[in-house]
């Protein structure tokens, strides 16, 4: 659906001169909803002269009509062959008017303060201004600071509201983003140190079994010696046994003793 060329003038006209409803006249201008609300209020496109889109060739009375009647219809405009293709937005720093470059610092001011989270380079292309007078806003060392004032950008016509919302739905993607990845480095380091704490007690557990395993062997070892001298202590005894046994049993010094005896 080919777009008007002024939308923000058609979209005056068409709030002036019609009844549609907001909904209808942002889709066919490819405005945001809260952008024709704004002018609707007066708060946005002030001193914007209306432009007929009627007149233009843009779109006809009955096709306005029907949309009055239906709330739920959209504009369609008129197809022109000689219509050019819809431009493709320029990456980069957005050009600013002369008229316009003294609001600047208020808007910054708005941003900063209302979207912290949009970074510099976000700013300097939603308004056209440099980082440097950013950070100078940010840390209120701006030669201005003191008289600054927020403004929405949107109502002094610096940006719109649909590259305002990309930038805010941008900056808080990453913010997810990055709390995504903070939050699984956390869970891994503390995954890695609970794999640590019970890998310890199984090394532990080893080591005292070695240390069990060692001083069984020690008292194995101490009961075999103990056995072996009460084995050899045995085998005195009953080698004494056996000599006293042999002595006892000898005749010879039986008769010996005898002698002595009578002698005496």
């Amino acid at each position: 659906m080919p777009q008007p060329l002024m939308p923000k003038a058609t979209a005056v006209w068409l709030l002036d001169n019609t009844v549609l409803t907001f909904e209808q006249i942002a889709d066919f201008c490819d405005l945001h909803l809260l952008e024709v609300k704004g002018i609707a209020d007066g708060d946005v496109a002030r001193g914007i002269r209306g432009a007929d889109p009627i007149a233009a060739g843009q779109l006809t009375r009955a096709e306005i009509e029907n949309c009055q009647e239906d709330p739920d219809k959209k504009l369609h405009g008129i197809e022109k062959k000689e219509d050019l293709p819809k431009a493709e937005r320029r990456v980069g720093k957005r050009y600013t008017p002369l008229s316009k470059r003294q609001d600047r610092p208020d808007a910054i001011f708005w941003l900063v303060r209302n979207h912290p989270e949009l970074l510099d380079a976000q700013i300097s292309r939603l308004i056209g201004t440099t980082k440097n007078t950013i950070q100078s806003i940010r840390d209120r060392t701006h030669w201005n600071s003191a008289y600054l004032n927020p403004v929405d950008p949107v109502s002094n016509g610096l940006c719109t509201q649909i590259d305002l919302d990309k930038e805010v739905q941008k900056a808080s993607k990453r913010i997810e983003n990055k709390k995504k990845k903070e939050e699984k480095e956390n869970l891994e380091s503390t995954t890695l140190s609970e794999i640590d704490e019970s890998e310890n007690p199984i090394n532990n557990e080893a080591v005292s079994n070695e240390i069990n395993l060692e001083e069984s062997n020690d008292s194995e070892d101490n009961a075999e010696e103990n056995n072996d001298s009460a084995e050899n202590a045995a085998e005195n005894n009953d080698s004494a046994d056996s000599t006293e046994e042999n002595k006892e049993y000898d005749s010879d010094s039986v008769f010996a003793k005898l002698q002595e005896l009578k002698n005496d």
